[in-house]
């Protein structure tokens, strides 16, 4: 098969979740015998192969909102007047009203609809309401929608009454070992926290900060990350530290990068809104301990092997928990490596492969749902002469 992969900054993956997928999958199709097609943000041209599969170079607009779309529109139109997929799958809801182009071009379309975009706080209210708008156009002109947790999955059944193919990510396998980088860092193997994520809200550094802050931790916390348009927050982050949280930026060394991960005495995980995340599964497929924000989607990863906060004052009780009691920390970040066995990239490639063999035999058509949101339960007061179990009645 042809294969297009579009809608992502490209590979090789430098930034999130998107793109780890696209090298990952891509790199493995391509490996199978399939022609992979990725297109890339061009504001460095790459090479025009990469592990396998071809690039595809175009620009985009600098802007925070059109970035995106602008991309994938030159995408889509590369995609119908020269590459001519077989099947395509397009990352992020966002770009849904791209779709019906290639629908009409009869190329059909898996969308991956990422996670709970609208939530994230840097769009604001116009942009959190076209996030909403792009998810329903995402089940209207469809051929087939991907979930990577099953909290995403619940949310489509919940809100539109449609099902979703659960393909979630791989979890690479990190031995832990000596690095240099950790030496010119000053850093040594379990005696610092971290944290790697996107400088946004919705990932609550600042939260994790904070509650560290309030510790009497002796080991620094190391936050690896950055983001564009985020100078406001990363600068609310900052104030909020104090001489033991040290600020790495952008650590593009990926060898280096696994090592803080395996080396770390707590993997600290914000995330929030985004479904399973690779971030947290690279850190439980290096045998990290694992503190995470407390929604569905880390549950869902960590299990057991995670201790969970929402306020500041649970971090500071976990920062000394984890420093208290060495041993315990260290058999969670054993559990966290079994976790991380659920998680295999060659499985997820060959779900994607099977998709997509089944979107070009076009035994996967549009859905028929005209992507309306079914209709939110009435909360109802309570008052004496009602049974109990109403006044538990909220909306969802």
């Amino acid at each position: 098969m042809r294969i297009a992969m579009v809608g992502t900054r490209g590979v090789p993956a430098r930034y999130g979740g998107f793109e780890t997928c696209v090298e990952e999958v891509g790199r493995r199709l391509a490996d199978a015998g399939h022609e992979v097609i990725v297109y890339c943000r061009a504001d460095e041209r790459g090479p025009d192969t990469y592990l396998g599969m071809s690039l595809v170079w175009l620009p985009a607009l600098h802007h925070r909102v059109a970035e995106t779309l602008s991309h994938t529109a030159l995408s889509v139109a590369h995609g119908i007047s020269k590459a001519r997929p077989d099947a395509a799958i397009v990352f992020n809801a966002a770009n849904s009203p791209l779709i019906p182009p290639l629908s009409m071009s009869r190329i059909p379309v898996a969308t991956h609809v990422d996670g709970l975009e609208w939530k994230r706080a840097k769009w604001g209210p116009v942009g959190q309401r076209y996030y909403r708008m792009a998810e329903s156009l995402a089940v209207r002109w469809s051929d087939a929608l991907i979930a990577d947790a099953i909290g995403i999955q619940d949310y489509y059944q919940d809100e539109f009454g449609v099902a979703t193919h659960l393909i979630t990510y791989g979890a690479p396998h990190v031995e832990r070992a000596d690095h240099p980088g950790l030496t010119e860092l000053d850093l040594t193997s379990r005696g610092y926290h971290l944290v790697v994520a996107r400088m946004e809200p919705e990932n609550h550094v600042s939260l994790i900060v904070d509650g560290y802050v309030r510790s009497n931790a002796t080991a620094p916390l190391v936050l690896v990350g950055s983001a564009p348009y985020a100078d406001e927050y990363i600068s609310s982050i900052r104030a909020l530290a104090d001489e033991r949280v040290r600020f790495l930026g952008g650590v593009w060394d990926q060898e280096l990068l696994d090592q803080l991960y395996a080396n770390s005495l707590i993997y600290w995980h914000g995330h929030s809104v985004g479904g399973t995340n690779p971030s947290l599964l690279r850190a439980i497929g290096a045998g990290a301990a694992v503190n995470a924000f407390d929604v569905s989607f880390n549950r869902e990863v960590l299990g057991a092997a995670g201790r969970y906060f929402s306020q500041p004052d649970d971090i500071a009780a976990l920062v000394t928990d984890a420093e208290t009691d060495l041993s315990a920390t260290l058999a969670r970040g054993e559990s966290s490596r079994e976790r991380a066995e659920r998680y295999d990239w060659d499985d997820v490639a060959a779900k994607y492969e099977h998709l997509c063999a089944r979107l070009a035999n076009g035994d996967l058509r549009k859905r028929g749902s005209r992507g309306y949101r079914r209709p939110r339960p009435r909360t109802v007061e309570a008052t004496p002469l009602l049974d109990s179990r109403l006044t538990q009645e909220t909306h969802r």
